[in-house]
């Protein structure tokens, strides 16, 4: 069904909602609260907040940091107060999460009035997602989320990783948008940062179209023309050579932050998790990310890797001294969860 905007989304909510056959609700003021996930809250927000003019002035002000995440986000949120009036909105912010690394892992080394005056400085996102599974992963494990330390590979389309130090984020690879890291579907990740000036000068491209290359048309797609991990790894057993590199790039940068990140963590580790499409469902790509790791104490079972499932399991083989996890993720229940918290405390 085409759902143009927000409004019409929302109405179509509604509808649903109180539907006299199949709805769960009577009418609009059996609703709480409604739980919006904000992609950027700068260091204003390192929490749920309970959304007033205030906060959306604050939102407002983070658009420049993510000009194509806010303001959708915002249309969202006015969608919401206008469909459902009268009741709570909550914002959950991706960034918040990252909000407790430490200034050395979340400054970057240009001149200190640029991270003064125009707060430049990683933020880190899918900060709802690496917070739910590391309580997933927690429960699992029987232990408490604030003794552990994890390493949360969150791969989908866009892709992140997160150091999780005695249960909160301490380094994560995405910076100040989220274009820097890991290799992603149409995203290039980690690059000199002298290119784009290289491209400027040479290709004569203008800052738009850098822009739209780096974030729509590099990354897998970039090297293999496809977006897709199950495409490109189809292609790869047809031979395809571009699949081939494509997948041994986007391999090969993940060991990279998995191996920074356990050094960061003082070698300290009880786990690693794969989440997300990629992460959950492709165990080819678990397999090559975890090839070889011996030496450090992770070590995975194969037929544990191959196996389906929906649940929290490990893949790893009796030997391992680290955990290899899969913890399937839920961002909106987790969304759910932090706006019913802050209600309850409220």
């Amino acid at each position: 069904k085409n759902i143009p905007d927000h409004e019409t989304g929302f109405r179509e909510m509604d509808e649903l909602l109180t539907n006299a056959k199949e709805g769960v609700i009577k009418n609009s003021s059996d609703i709480s609260a409604i739980g919006h996930r904000v992609v950027h809250g700068g260091e204003t927000f390192t929490k749920p907040t309970i959304i007033d003019e205030t906060v959306i002035k604050a939102i407002e002000s983070n658009v420049p940091l993510a000009p194509l995440h806010n303001p959708g986000n915002l249309s969202g949120i006015f969608a919401a107060q206008k469909f459902f009036k009268g009741v709570i909105n909550i914002a959950v912010f991706d960034t918040a999460f990252h909000q407790t690394m430490p200034e050395g892992n979340y400054r970057y080394a240009l001149p200190n009035e640029y991270y003064e005056k125009y707060k430049i400085r990683r933020y880190g996102f899918h900060g709802t997602s690496h917070q739910y599974v590391s309580k997933l992963a927690a429960k699992f494990l029987n232990k408490p989320i604030e003794s552990l330390n994890l390493i949360t590979l969150h791969l989908g389309n866009g892709a992140s990783v997160c150091a999780i130090k005695n249960g909160k984020s301490f380094d994560t690879s995405m910076g100040m948008t989220p274009l820097e890291g890991l290799i992603m579907g149409t995203r290039a990740g980690d690059i000199d940062p002298a290119i784009p000036f290289f491209l400027a000068d040479h290709v004569k491209l203008s800052y738009k179209e850098i822009d739209t290359m780096l974030n729509k048309e590099s990354g897998l797609k970039g090297i293999s023309s496809l977006n897709d991990m199950r495409d490109i790894l189809a292609k790869r057993e047809e031979g395809d050579k571009n699949a081939k590199l494509a997948i041994e790039m986007y391999v090969k940068r993940i060991r990279k932050y998995i191996g920074a990140y356990l050094v960061g963590l003082g070698g300290k580790l009880d786990a690693i998790i794969f989440t997300a499409g990629i992460g959950e469902n492709a165990s080819e790509i678990r397999k090559l990310c975890m090839e070889n790791l011996s030496m450090l104490g992770i070590e995975i079972d194969e037929n544990k890797n191959k196996a389906s499932g929906k649940e929290v399991r490990e893949i790893n083989n009796d030997k391992s001294k680290i955990k290899v996890l899969i913890c399937p993720t839920n961002e909106e229940l987790e969304i759910a969860l932090q706006a019913k918290e802050l209600l309850q405390a409220n």
